[in-house]
């Protein structure tokens, strides 16, 4: 079955919504789905305070937010099946800890998406904040698998101490993208800001657009120009799940820069030319 929570009014403060997940309204009738807790500021509330659910079996495994969903925090943490999808904009921490699943964005989308990700996939139409698919504060891994989707721009620090997966970035990134980066891959096809791959030890940044190329690092080293074959067999991959790939991008050279040499130095950032 389909659920689709529709707020009825707009909120005050943020709404933190986890406990609304696939696991917890298996098998519920709607007013169970209602008395689910959710946590408004510090104060304890229900789903039904605030959501008007409504059931459908046009789309299975599928649980819709509506309405003004800027300050709903927790939009699928900890999602491991199923689908989710956000009418709009959505708060802080949505997809964080996912492991599976899929999560469709149609807007917008707050700080520390995707936190500590570890599979699924998660398509944002809009932009996004700062912290994208990074690490909480302290902990010393970020992203650990799964594909984020980034039509739009992305704040700072995108992909901060990530270990695996692959963020796609359809405009441009912040400061500090891929800082801290222990493995996997970050491409974006606008601009990338500065301190771009500061401190990663493996891992691949591409910077796809025409932007030329940026003002690196220093500890990073000119290595080569190529045309990597495995790129562009991803991105006719990326083409094929709609995502907008520029057709100059699979015929184009790029300069490969490896880094950081003030750690392992097993990086690279690819710069088309």
């Amino acid at each position: 079955m389909a659920l689709t929570f529709t707020l009825k009014q707009a909120l005050p403060v943020s709404l933190e919504v986890n406990s609304v997940s696939h696991e917890s309204v298996s098998g519920q009738s709607l007013s169970q789905i209602c008395a689910l807790p959710v946590l408004l500021g510090n104060r304890q509330a229900t789903v039904g305070e605030f959501f008007d659910v409504q059931q459908s079996d046009a789309e299975p495994d599928l649980l819709i937010f509506a309405g003004d969903c800027a300050r709903l925090k927790y939009i699928g943490a900890g999602l491991s099946r199923g689908r989710i999808r956000v009418e709009g904009s959505a708060g802080m921490h949505l997809g964080a800890e996912m492991t599976g699943g899929e999560i469709l964005v149609k807007g917008d989308v707050a700080d520390c998406a995707a936190t500590e990700m570890q599979g699924g996939t998660l398509s944002i139409q809009g932009n996004a904040g700062d912290l994208l698919g990074a690490a909480y504060p302290g902990s010393k891994r970020g992203m650990r698998g799964g594909t984020i989707a980034v039509n739009g721009h992305v704040g700072n620090e995108a992909g901060h101490r990530m270990r695996r997966g692959t963020i796609v970035i359809g405009g441009d990134a912040g400061d500090a993208t891929g800082f801290d980066m222990i493995a996997g891959s970050i491409f974006t096809f606008g601009k990338m800001g500065a301190l771009a791959g500061a401190g990663m030890r493996r891992g691949t940044l591409g910077l796809l657009g025409d932007a030329g190329t940026p003002d690196l690092l220093p500890t990073f080293r000119y290595s080569c120009l190529y045309r990597p074959t495995w790129l562009s067999f991803f991105l006719r991959k990326l083409a094929q799940t709609g995502f907008p790939v520029p057709e100059n991008c699979f015929s184009s050279e790029y300069r490969r820069y490896c880094g950081d040499f003030l750690t392992l130095g097993k990086g690279e950032i690819l710069v088309r030319q």
